[in-house]
């Protein structure tokens, strides 16, 4: 049986990342497990549909913990996996927040729908929520740790490395050695690649020499601005709108990764007594607690970062700052007179307390929205970025006054130049195949040419459920 790669999810789309290889002696493992987002109804189609049949798989390695890479991991339980789901200790510790989470929301939303469908007597499909709590509980149990740089037997003949990603805490790209009758097979799968700037995590490390990559291409088209320049940008937009004009800054962040670097960013102009004196609030729970695992697992940040700490330990808090659980509390934000920072989730505003903040502030003129990271082709924050006259929210045409500004350089994904570098380690000549996954269209065409021109062969974007030998 010849070794074969199937493209279940991240294919010619941003996200719902699953790679599915087929070994030469029958076994099955699983690069990530994440979830569909941002395709409207279709995602929920999408996500209830895995292409293979879970119990089926043997091993499941995950390349870190934001939804669209791990958001089904219990949803493939639900559906019989049993298997060692392979991580990061840090990528565990996150997954665990960030699937409970995941599960609450589900829960309530299928409340919401057939409470609303009872209401407005109609019926309600009896599919249910894509997994629960319990679900999530059951997956934590089958977690496996797995240090960066540790050579680890997975299935037989099967060995992983986990290489450092530098995209959030936690973050690795996927170095899998395959031996079998026919010889080795050396397959790297990059995860979600992350930037070589000076911020919080340590540069995307070197990967051995691969056979076949499989690489991610969100920004495969295009160089973000320089980062070296951020905090001048971000302190700029906090003095034009909460102080001059007295209105509210807007973030809509991911509460793993981004959060943190704009946390550490503010904490550190306040450090240098440079931030003005306008309350921050940090108005997520989910936020909170992964905050609490990057206090946790501060060894891997970068290192001046880790001497920053002997003198301040706290380099996400700081006087001025309110990190926000209860839900009434989030409410009063709404009605609050003055200049403000709010930082809350969704990134890509799909959902979360930001939908509540946008709802009520993109009313303003004196207030701005900061998007500071990608918004996938059909979210809510895409729609934002087209700067409409107004935008549908709660059954209602928002009008849209406050300024939508944007900065690209809190990107916690690699640029086309950024990409380069990652893969410059490789001798072209020896890699038989590389596969460009978790991008649109145009990014993978752009990082395509790219790559060609430094001689790599045989580029394939796969599609949607297309199987390859390797």
């Amino acid at each position: 049986m010849p070794l074969s790669i199937t493209f279940h999810g991240a294919a010619r789309m941003v996200t719902g990342s699953k790679h599915l290889l087929d070994l030469p002696d029958g076994k099955r493992l699983l690069l990530d497990c994440g979830m569909f987002q941002g395709e409207g109804p279709a995602s929920d189609a999408l996500n209830r549909r895995f292409g293979f049949d879970p119990k089926s798989i043997d091993a499941l390695v995950l390349s870190h913990a934001h939804i669209d890479h791990s958001g089904l991991i219990p949803r493939l339980v639900a559906e019989g996996y049993r298997g060692p789901i392979y991580a990061t200790p840090a990528t565990r510790d996150l997954c665990e927040i960030l699937l409970a989470d995941s599960a609450f929301i589900q829960e309530n939303d299928f409340r919401y729908d057939a409470k609303r469908a009872k209401k407005q007597g109609k019926a309600m499909e009896e599919v249910g929520p894509l997994y629960t709590t319990g679900d999530v509980d059951t997956a934590m149990e089958l977690f496996r740790l797995v240090p960066y740089d540790k050579p680890v037997e997975v299935l037989p003949g099967v060995t992983l490395t986990y290489i450092d990603a530098g995209h959030i805490l936690g973050s690795a790209s996927v170095h899998l050695t395959v031996a079998s009758r026919e010889g080795v097979r050396r397959i790297t799968f990059s995860g979600d690649v992350g930037r070589y700037v000076d911020r919080l995590l340590p540069d995307p490390k070197p990967f051995p020499q691969a056979d076949v990559i499989i690489c991610e291409s969100t920004y495969g088209d295009r160089d973000h601005k320089e980062a070296s320049a951020s905090a001048q940008e971000l302190l700029g937009h906090v003095q034009r709108v909460c102080v001059e004009q007295q209105g509210r800054l807007i973030i809509p962040a991911f509460s793993v990764g981004r959060t943190q670097e704009i946390l550490y960013q503010l904490n550190h102009l306040f450090n240098e007594g440079r931030l003005p004196r306008v309350p921050v609030f940090v108005d997520s729970p989910l936020s909170i607690n992964a905050t609490g695992i990057y206090r946790k697992f501060s060894n891997l940040l970068q290192a001046d970062i880790r001497e920053e700490l002997e003198k301040d330990p706290d380099l996400f808090g700081f006087p001025g700052v309110e990190f926000i659980r209860e839900a009434s509390r989030s409410k009063e934000l709404n009605t609050r007179k003055g200049g403000s920072i709010t930082i809350a989730a969704s990134g890509m505003m799909d959902a979360g307390r930001i939908r509540h903040h946008l709802f009520h502030g993109l009313r303003d003129a004196r207030n701005a929205v900061l998007v500071v990271g990608f918004c996938g082709p059909g979210t809510f924050g895409e729609r934002l970025l087209q700067r409409p006259e107004t935008i549908h929210m709660y059954g209602e045409e928002v009008p849209v006054k406050a300024a939508i500004l944007t900065m690209e350089s809190y990107s916690a994904h690699a640029d086309r130049n950024e990409l380069l570098r990652w893969i410059s380690c490789q001798d072209p000549s020896l890699v038989k195949q590389v596969f460009l996954v978790h991008g649109a269209d145009h990014a993978m065409e752009g990082l395509r040419g790219l790559y060609a021109e430094k001689g790599f062969r045989k580029i394939e974007l796969p599609r949607q459920g297309q199987r390859f030998e390797v």
